[in-house]
C-alpha cells in the first residue's frame, strides 16, 4: 500500500508563515472569489482552491494556536439580508458560518464600514486576503489581529490608573 504524505496548500503555509510575523493592527480576510486585488503594496493576496468556510475554520484554528494574537471578526451586515432567491446557498452559509463563530466575538458592520477599517489599517499595517471559491455575495470574513496576551480592559486600567500624573 502506498500512502502519500499530507501536502500542506500553499495558501495555508503562508498563512502559517506570516502568523508569527503578525500581531496587534494586521488583518485575514477569508475572501469570496469575486473579491478585488488591492493595490496597496501592505495588502499581499493569495488563492486557495479550497471553500471560504475550510480556509475560515483552518484559519481560526491557526489564529488560536498563537499566543500573541486573536481575532476580532467582522462579517458584512448585508449577509443577514441576503434572500435564497438572489443568493442559492446562502441560508446554508450563513447556518455553517454561525457554528463556527459561535465561540468568537462578531462585529457586523456595512460591508463599506469594514473596507474602510481594513484600507485605514493597510495604510500601515500588512493585511492577507486568503480569496477562496466562494460564489456568493457579502460572504468575506474579516479577521483583525488583536494582543493575545493584553486586552482593552487592561489597556483602561493603565490609562486611567498609572498614567495619571499623581501616579508617578
Amino acid at each position: 500500500m502506498n500512502h502519500s504524505p499530507h501536502r500542506i496548500p500553499p495558501w495555508e503555509d503562508t498563512l502559517r508563515q506570516r502568523l508569527p510575523l503578525f500581531g496587534h493592527r494586521n488583518w485575514i480576510v477569508v475572501a469570496d472569489a469575486a473579491y478585488p486585488a488591492h493595490s496597496g503594496s501592505g495588502i499581499e493576496t493569495i488563492t486557495a482552491d479550497d471553500t471560504l468556510i475550510q480556509v475560515l475554520q483552518t484559519s481560526l484554528s491557526a489564529v488560536a494556536s498563537c499566543r500573541h494574537i486573536r481575532p476580532t471578526v467582522y462579517t458584512d451586515l448585508e449577509l443577514s439580508a441576503l434572500d435564497e432567491a438572489d443568493a442559492p446557498g446562502i441560508s446554508e452559509y450563513r447556518m455553517q458560518l454561525d457554528a463556527i463563530l459561535s465561540g468568537c466575538t462578531v462585529d457586523r458592520l456595512m460591508h463599506e464600514q469594514i473596507i474602510s477599517k481594513l484600507d485605514q489599517c493597510a495604510k500601515i499595517y500588512r493585511v492577507l486576503v486568503v480569496k477562496t471559491t466562494m460564489a456568493l455575495p457579502y460572504t468575506s470574513i474579516f479577521l483583525e489581529l488583536e494582543c493575545g496576551y493584553w486586552d482593552a480592559r487592561a489597556e483602561k486600567r493603565l490609562r486611567e490608573g498609572a498614567m495619571r500624573p499623581d501616579s508617578a
